[in-house]
């Protein structure tokens, strides 16, 4: 990883951010914690960075928001999330198939049910691998790690 291509810090808009269940809010901080511990971040001709951003949810749109370590403002993309919906529906019930077996059954029907959920994980990454394209390179275990912040916000809805 660059030093300079890269994300330090990652913040979730608290006006965007419903309270998830203990294994939703572990889940989000984990994301945070080891997005910001491993990431490939560039953005195409700026030679900038490292970088913050802040996600945000307005009017069913993902603010991307970007700025340099210091604070000043780079770029904001608005993505539409309607080529996440299917992932977004498919991944919350899988989820909530996930953590209910957790407590209750066997470890190979555990995995079972994690390998569909990592499976929509993956889609859900490559999907935001492209849509990023051409505005922010990002590796694929970025933008997996992205799509659990996107689904966190998804959660208030």
């Amino acid at each position: 990883m660059s030093e300079s291509h890269c994300l330090i810090s990652v913040t979730l808009d608290e006006a965007s951010l419903g309270r998830g269940g203990a294994d939703q809010e572990h889940e989000r901080a984990v994301a945070i914690y080891d997005l910001v511990e491993r990431n490939h971040f560039a953005l195409p001709g700026f030679d900038g960075g490292p970088y913050t951003a802040h996600l945000a949810m307005v009017e069913r749109r993902l603010v991307f928001e970007v700025k340099q370590a210091d604070g000043a403002p780079v770029i904001t993309h608005h993505l539409s999330l309607t080529p996440f919906k299917r992932i977004i529906k498919d991944y919350e019930m899988v989820c909530d198939s996930y953590y209910g077996a957790i407590r209750t059954s066997t470890p190979s029907q555990i995995e079972a049910i994690d390998m569909g959920r990592r499976g929509l994980h993956d889609e859900a990454a490559h999907i935001l691998v492209e849509r990023l394209s051409g505005k922010v390179e990002i590796d694929h275990d970025t933008a997996r790690r992205l799509f659990t912040l996107i689904y966190a916000l998804h959660w208030k809805g």
